[in-house]
């Protein structure tokens, strides 16, 4: 025979059983003490009432002129039995100070003597006791029938024992029937707010949710994606130490409200959002985050889950490869053109104008390594002289001169290793992206770019500056949008697949990033100028009295070195973001 064990109750049901169990003990403990409180009650008036009936009748006129006749019993029987019935005792005994009895409830026991204490009686006291007597146990009171000082008869009256505790019981009946009423309506009461705690439990007992709740902390620390939660109020009810640190917070921050936490403005304001969102990029700080929203489902509006994704280097990286993509466009733009050329070099042997052809190819080298040599004469620090070079061909096949100050200087390894490369494509990358962007299309389209370093407008022994500045010809950026730029989804442009409004925001990310500033104004001539000017360690004080290494750019555009001699046929590449004249 198989006997199963039963399973843990959920926690309703441990609760309800616990509230039944003591619901029932207390009833019945309160029943239990009013049952004895009652009796107690009860004995106290059966012995006030004999005491109450019985000195009555022997102060009553009638019984002491009664006990002076031959015959006490004649008059007194019919009067004891009607005190009887209206004072609702048990019997009334009237006697001799023998104890011979005059009356009694059963007339077979008239002349008998009275089963009893009367002592204190005949001394002129008045007792009450509890006795067996011939209508079994009693509560009883002797009183004296007294004639002046003397002692002339007896009066007992009381009330049997069993009359007692019928009223008791009959008491006890009732108080039961309020109890057992009052253990329903708290079982009742118990059940509703248990079916009501077993839905909000799903039914688990306590085992179940403290185990659960181990899982959901162990889970909330393990996982390195960020998890905000938000109730109804768009306060702060949990959040992980992912969110904390995607999102920059410290301290206790549950309980307060999501615009009290110093967010950026449009995170802030994705987070307020009633509606979801889906993987949408935002800035803060020093992150890229993808951030994704759902409201808590059930009837009312109970809250917000935010899941946060850091793609900081994702989006770098992303930036790279457009610019790879970039460079390796140009390269093939370039082969497609130098294979034009070569096609014409030997159609000129063909001809028979080799000495033309050999002056042909001969301009085109040194146009190249012109090219090459004006951009690594200024630059000559590799990635940002790769940069400018692949940047050059994207501008001249969008029809769009770039040009580097004369005044340009950046030695290969005058950057400390604190400013990586890559921070410097995404800086200088998206200004001349967006520069670009601005100037197509403008008379004589031309971007201007300047990177030199300079001592700090500072105490003497400051660390030196990497000044970036981009102009461009294009219509300008607004002086009121000069803040508004460098935000995450400005553009004055419509969106693309993509969306625009991200470069700007990167840069200015990247230059708060190492401490450094980021400025837009007016250029010379129209357009917008943007001035990068970032920190740099001890390691380029050493050239920082070089005139050639520090100083500003000139302030006249024409006298720069231009990039792009020669026909503008190379293709250009994609741009991570365009916001210059008012694209961000």
């Amino acid at each position: 025979m198989r006997f199963t064990v039963p399973g843990p109750r959920s926690l309703a049901g441990q609760l309800f059983a616990m509230q039944a169990v003591l619901i029932a003990v207390v009833v019945a403990g309160y029943a239990l003490f009013t049952y004895v409180s009652d009796r107690s009650q009860a004995e106290d008036a059966a012995r006030r009432q004999a005491r109450a009936v019985a000195r009555s009748v022997a102060d009553s006129p009638s019984v002491l002129a009664a006990t002076r006749t031959s015959d006490p019993t004649a008059e007194l029987q019919p009067y004891a039995l009607k005190v009887m019935r209206d004072t609702e005792v048990d019997f009334i005994t009237i006697m001799d100070p023998r104890g011979i009895r005059w009356t009694h409830p059963d007339s077979n026991q008239i002349g008998q003597p009275f089963r009893g204490h009367t002592a204190k009686a005949l001394k002129g006291e008045t007792f009450d006791e509890t006795y067996t007597g011939t209508l079994g146990p009693s509560v009883r009171a002797v009183t004296p029938i007294q004639d002046g000082k003397k002692v002339v008869g007896l009066v007992s009256a009381g009330i049997r024992v069993e009359e007692i505790t019928q009223r008791v019981q009959d008491q006890l009946t009732a108080l039961l029937g309020v109890a057992a009423g009052a253990l329903a309506l708290g079982a009742v009461g118990t059940y509703v707010i248990n079916a009501r705690l077993r839905r909000h439990t799903h039914g688990m007992n306590a085992a179940e949710l403290s185990r659960m709740h181990d899982y959901h902390q162990a889970a909330l620390h393990a996982v390195r994606e960020g998890l905000l939660m938000l109730d109804g109020q768009y306060r702060v009810a949990l959040i992980n130490d992912g969110g904390r640190e995607l999102l920059g917070v410290a301290g206790d921050v549950v309980g307060r409200s999501v615009a009290e936490l110093g967010l950026p403005a449009p995170l802030t304001g994705a987070l307020l959002a009633s509606e979801p969102r889906v993987d949408e990029v935002h800035l803060t700080a020093s992150r890229v985050l993808v951030i994704n929203t759902s409201p808590v489902s059930g009837g009312e509006r109970r809250g917000t889950v935010v899941t946060l994704r850091d793609v900081t280097e994702l989006q770098s990286l992303m930036g790279e490869l457009d610019s790879e993509r970039g460079f390796t466009q140009a390269l093939r733009s370039q082969a497609h053109e130098a294979a034009n050329r070569l096609h014409t070099v030997v159609s000129l042997i063909e001809l028979g104008r080799a000495e033309e052809a050999v002056e042909f190819a001969t301009a085109e080298l040194e146009l190249a390594q012109a090219l090459t040599d004006q951009v690594v004469a200024a630059v000559s620090e590799p990635v940002l002289a790769a940069l400018l070079l692949g940047k050059t061909a994207q501008a001249n096949e969008r029809g769009v001169e770039l040009m580097v100050s004369e005044d340009s200087r950046l030695d290969d390894g005058l950057l400390p290793e604190s400013l990586p490369a890559r921070d410097l494509v995404t800086i200088l990358g998206n200004l001349i992206d967006n520069a670009v962007d601005a100037a197509q299309g403008s008379t004589r389209a031309r971007v201007t770019v300047a990177a030199y370093t300079q001592d700090a407008e500072a105490a003497e022994g400051a660390a030196p500056e990497l000044v970036m500045r981009v102009s461009d010809t294009g219509p300008g950026v607004d002086p009121e949008h000069a803040e508004a730029v460098f935000q995450r989804g400005f553009s004055t442009k419509p969106a693309g697949p993509g969306g625009r409004g991200l470069g700007l925001a990167l840069v200015r990310q990247a230059v708060h990033r190492h401490g450094g500033t980021l400025s837009v104004t007016g250029a010379d001539g129209g357009g917008a100028q943007f001035e990068v000017r970032l920190p740099l360690g001890r390691a380029a004080g050493g050239t920082s009295g070089d005139p050639a290494r520090q100083g500003p750019a000139p302030a006249d555009p024409a006298a720069a070195l231009p990039l792009s001699a020669g026909p503008a046929s190379r293709t250009s590449g994609g741009s991570t973001s365009k916001a210059s004249g008012g694209d961000a």
